[in-house]
């Protein structure tokens, strides 16, 4: 074990470094090497709520030099940092960039559903506080956001309209329709003399669908041939009142109200989370901004950096992750937890007849069917029984879905147990499931331990570099207080899930499918995730053919607006690399332990944290 112990030294040494290079390498790039400075907002704003948000200031802009302002919003479950591609490109080109917590995610304020459309769910909070900067263009402000961040848009439009002298002059829609017709179902031209834009990713999960003269939902790929589109198109004028058919890609300009006023529509295949993870979208953003602001500089659209930031924050990830399993086997070493390890690593089990071997694969086939089936079938019971209790709608689905496997493993391992027969069948103590009091208070001391350690070093990243780890819709980030209380409110049955799970595969399911210890690895991981990986699979891959999804109900609403609802699969992303990681890592610290909850603990932290920080909070 000396070898071992030599390799989580080094590999923990290695894992700083990988996180170190990130936090500097993010952070010069979202600086755009220094020329940008970055600061963290959080202000009270005049309805006494508290919003946050990330400040882009470029250099040389002053009260004489007055730069053109962008603020940017996130979508639902998600947070500011998810538009870092925008910001970054649009503060390298001069925009004063203000990049929005929305009331509920992040670290703003949660506020009632009743208030969402109060103030564009924050958005037009930042527009006045963006305006009242003297450094900034009150003439050049324009708003963009993905998905419900388009929704936000479309809010503090309407509350921009009701005032005496309107701030916002441009903006970009991206993944969210844009207001086509007023309570009467009349088209009509919601954003007077402003530029508009519209990103309608031909698969998009949610929107740009309509109904046909047959009642066929249309699929987003047709939304261009729309009356909704084309009326858009045409500054809200009815489809009876015009005939030319407009195109995507082209700005179209129109006088209104003395005003030269323009509109936009890009559609690129791509799927709504595809489009915040986009140079194509950043692209056309960009050109849709210097057409209609005025760039300060003109650096061409395709010139994006943002890619680098992503690459140095997944390192920075692959470094956490490398942190928690090296660190966690370090400390395996000292004399506080040393009596939790083994001598020498664990070896597979044999597999001793052919029913063993049967029902091993009949297990994880069953487990896996239980996972994928449990996921579209708890989806709508979760949503509509969630008790205020749990403040998270997503989190709530996802955990009592958790709970339900951690259950149904628990089940199998029954099972199991019953069929093994008596003179082959181990005890709870040699396959690893029985623990002493005293070692089980040292696990979960080592788990809190090598959790709050790995958090550390997030909150270092935010503290000192304002980045953190992640990639696309997987992120590792800081949080305010009081997500540690709604964590512990899902820690249970995120628990039992991870657990079960961890159980399950390293003392029932470590059998020597091979000669190579990694093939039964490899085999537990994959079947971990199958379940959800087939129900990604079935969703789009009829997506992408027909252009709707398998799952997904498809609403109408007061004005003929059709929506499917796209977050049974837009939710399954995170969990093709959560699923088959837990177990890997429990796998790892429980080959050198035999003790299958110490990488189960540490997981769970981990994961509860990671979903309650990245989401919607409801009051």
């Amino acid at each position: 074990m000396e070898k071992t112990k030599v390799n989580a030294k080094r590999i923990v040494i290695i894992s700083l470094i990988l996180c170190a290079i990130s936090m500097i390498g993010a952070s010069l790039i979202q600086t755009s090497s220094g020329e940008v400075e970055i600061k963290d907002l959080s202000w009270e704003t005049s309805r006494g709520h508290t919003m946050s948000a990330l400040l882009y200031v470029p250099e040389d802009i002053s009260s004489v030099n007055e730069a053109p302002a962008i603020v940017t919003s996130h979508g639902w479950y998600n947070n500011r940092e998810m538009q870092d591609l925008n910001a970054i490109e649009y503060s390298r080109r001069g925009y004063v960039v203000m990049s929005i917590d929305m009331y509920g995610h992040g670290n703003s304020e949660a506020v009632s559903p009743e208030e969402w459309e109060e103030q564009g769910t924050g958005m037009y909070d930042a527009v006045e506080l963006v305006d009242s900067f003297d450094y900034v263009d009150s003439s050049r402000i324009g708003i963009t956001g993905h998905s419900n961040g388009g929704r936000a848009a479309n809010y503090s439009v309407e509350v921009d309209n009701e005032k005496d002298n309107p701030l916002i002059s441009s903006v970009l829609l991206i993944a969210h329709d844009a207001e086509y017709k007023d309570q009467n179902g009349e088209y009509f031209n919601e954003y007077g003399n402003r530029d508009v834009g519209i990103v309608a990713g031909k698969y998009d999960e949610f929107f740009f669908r309509t109904m046909d003269d047959d009642g066929n939902v249309t699929p987003p790929k047709d939304f261009i041939n729309s009356e909704k589109a084309q009326s858009f198109l045409n500054f809200g004028a009815s489809p009876k009142e015009f005939n030319e058919k407009r195109s995507s890609y082209n700005m179209y300009e129109q006088k209104i109200d003395g005003e030269e006023a323009e509109r936009v529509i890009f559609n690129p295949a791509q799927t709504h989370p595809w489009n915040h993870f986009s140079a194509t979208v950043v692209d056309s953003s960009l050109g849709f901004f210097d057409e209609t602001l005025g760039t300060p500089d003109t650096t061409p659209g395709h010139n994006q950096i943002w890619q680098w930031k992503v690459l140095f924050n997944f390192i920075g990830l692959v470094g956490f992750i490398m942190f928690i399993v090296s660190f966690t086997k370090l400390l395996l070493f000292t004399s506080p937890f040393n009596s939790l390890r083994l001598n020498e690593e664990t070896q597979p089990k044999q597999i001793a007849t052919s029913k063993e071997r049967i029902w091993f694969w009949i297990s994880l086939t069953l487990s896996a069917l239980v996972s994928g089936a449990s996921y579209i079938l708890l989806y709508d019971w979760a949503m509509e029984v969630r008790p205020n209790f749990f403040p998270q709608s997503q989190t709530f689905f996802i955990a009592v879905w958790a709970a339900i496997n951690g259950l149904f493993a628990i089940v199998i391992m029954t099972i199991t147990r019953v069929l093994t027969p008596k003179d082959s069948k181990l005890s709870l103590k040699d396959l690893g499931v029985a623990i002493k009091p005293k070692a089980l208070l040292k696990t979960i001391a080592l788990a809190l331990i090598v959790s709050f350690s790995a958090y550390g070093l997030v909150f270092f990243s935010n503290y000192f570099f304002k980045t953190d780890f992640r990639i696309w819709v997987v992120a590792v980030k800081a949080f305010t207080p009081n997500k540690l209380l709604i964590a512990l409110k899902y820690l249970p049955f995120f628990l039992l899930f991870f657990i079960a799970n961890s159980v399950a595969i390293n003392c029932f399911n470590y059998l020597a499918n091979s000669k190579k210890e990694w093939v039964n690895t490899a085999i537990v991981a994959l079947f971990n995730v199958l379940g959800v990986l087939v129900v990604f699979a079935i969703n789009y891959i009829v997506l992408f053919t027909s252009g709707l999804q398998f799952f997904g109900e498809i609403s109408v609403d007061s004005v003929n607006v059709v929506r499917q609802n796209g977050l049974l699969g837009v939710w399954l992303i995170p969990l093709l690399f959560i699923l088959p990681g837990a177990a890997i890592i429990s796998r790892k610290i429980f080959r050198i332990t035999m003790n299958p909850y110490l990488g189960s603990l540490i997981f769970t932290i981990i994961v509860t944290l990671i979903t309650v920080t990245n989401t919607l909070t409801q009051v």
